[in-house]
């Protein structure tokens, strides 16, 4: 399967203040660091990108890390570039990069 490319964000439910909330999402962050993918974080969303179940099973953590950190729920908005011929995320930013 070719490398496709996810935008995704957790949103924590059930935490008490801003603090709480980006420690959570810190904590996602992390796994998606400790995954060894290519990713990108953005001031809204994470963008990653791989095999689609390599990406879904460190979503899937992400998701368990910010339950792990305290929330009571765990929203997740996802966005995926699936293009059979491959999508990465120097492709999408290369003229802006320049």
């Amino acid at each position: 399967m070719a490398t496709i490319t996810v935008s995704f964000e957790v949103l924590p439910g059930g935490l008490a203040d801003k603090a709480a909330t980006y420690a959570a999402v810190d904590a996602a962050i992390a796994v998606v660091a400790e995954s060894g993918l290519t990713y990108r974080v953005g001031p809204m969303e994470t963008t990653i990108e791989g095999e689609y179940d390599d990406i879904m099973a460190v979503i899937k953590r992400a998701q368990e890390a910010v339950l792990a950190a305290g929330a009571t729920r765990v929203f997740t908005l996802i966005k995926v570039d699936y293009d059979p011929r491959g999508s990465t995320i120097a492709e999408k930013l290369a003229k802006y990069e320049k």
